[in-house]
């Protein structure tokens, strides 16, 4: 019949991404025009999350001035994010793009349980941060003795081993496909990698990946709001004009305005996340009627943070963009440039 006919018209227009498997994922059916768009803006991103983080690494590193205890733990985090621009979402990209996978079911393995871990490192170094601003500002007597060395190093270690055994002990056990297990047989197709969550799962991933730590920054950053607004108005009833002035009242300056702008960088954080997050815990409940190009859409919003954190550094902290135009000009060869002063103690 013509209906037939038009059918199998239909279906040999189709690309499948394995031809010679029953199955198979069906290619995406966009124009090249659209194609190279979305290759254009996903690189773009990369490129901007691998060089902005890439240049955070670098300063922090090499500035000796530039080594204290809250800018490990962001160069911890911007290795996290470096890493997910640099590992994660070239294949991503690929993915997002051709509706299809390349690299193998075991790959597709890694590269899930990579992006689930980054992700969650992310949050995780956020919260810590978070704790080490309230020490900071709210008891800067003793933030020396709280918050040494040690127990940097302890927050980085759990940033990273936590997601990471959550992450892969999650995709290899297959602990995400708990309870339903026909559901992702009947939508599983040949040559595709997607993250499927069951109810549960996505719960927890949630409840674990974001909003607990979510909940701690929220919790901790509001107290610290409060006690940095109750010192600035004793300042500011002591003198307003030599505020500031002193060292103590420069450092106690300083230190709010780094809350001020590690905040900013949580408010980024949830903005970008908080709508996959949301979706990863309430679609298994719709009977996962969100369209995968939406859940697609919100993984690259979420990626977005990775490349705005470095913006922010750059907007808010001076020795950011100082150090940033020592390297781009190639001074960071000179002898003894680690030494250079960015900024007055």
């Amino acid at each position: 019949t013509g209906e037939n006919i038009l059918y199998s018209v239909m279906f040999l227009r189709m690309q499948l991404c394995c031809e010679s498997v029953n199955g198979s994922c069906i290619k995406s059916s966009w124009s090249n025009s659209i194609r190279i768009s979305m290759y254009i803006f996903m690189v773009c991103i990369i490129l901007a999350t691998v060089f902005g983080n890439l240049m955070v690494i670098i300063s922090i590193s090499h500035f000796k001035q530039l080594h204290t205890p809250t800018n490990f733990l962001i160069l911890s985090m911007a290795t996290a994010d470096f890493l997910l621009g640099f590992l994660v979402m070239p294949c991503s990209m690929v993915r997002s793009v051709e509706h299809c996978w390349y690299f193998g079911d075991f790959f597709c393995k890694i590269h899930t349980s990579m992006d689930i871990m980054l992700s969650t490192a992310s949050i995780f170094h956020l919260s810590f941060i978070s704790i080490d601003r309230y020490y900071a500002v709210c008891d800067p007597l003793r933030y020396k003795s709280k918050i040494n060395t040690f127990v940097i190093l302890v927050m980085i270690f759990i940033s990273w081993t936590v997601p990471a055994g959550f992450a892969f002990g999650m995709i290899f056990l297959e602990l995400n496909l708990l309870g339903a297990e026909e559901i992702y047989n009947h939508i599983h197709c040949a040559g595709g990698c997607f993250l499927f969550f069951s109810e549960t799962s996505g719960v927890v991933a949630s409840v674990v990946s974001f909003y607990i730590p979510g909940f701690v920054m929220l919790y901790v950053y509001r107290k610290i709001y409060s006690i940095a607004k109750r010192h600035a108005r004793s300042i500011e009833a002591i003198s307003q004009k030599k505020r500031c002035e002193m060292k103590h009242h420069i450092s106690c300056c300083r230190e709010r305005k780094a809350a001020r702008t590690l905040c900013i960088i949580m408010g980024v954080f949830f903005i970008c996340w908080s709508p996959f997050f949301f979706l990863t815990a309430t679609d298994p409940f719709m009977n996962y009627m969100a369209p995968p190009i939406l859940i697609d859409a919100l993984v690259w919003f979420g990626y977005l943070n990775s490349a705005f954190n470095p913006i922010v550094y750059a907007f808010f902290y001076m020795w950011f963009r100082k150090a940033l135009k020592i390297i781009l000009f190639g001074n960071i060869f000179q002898r003894d440039s680690s030494r250079i002063q960015l900024f007055l103690e």
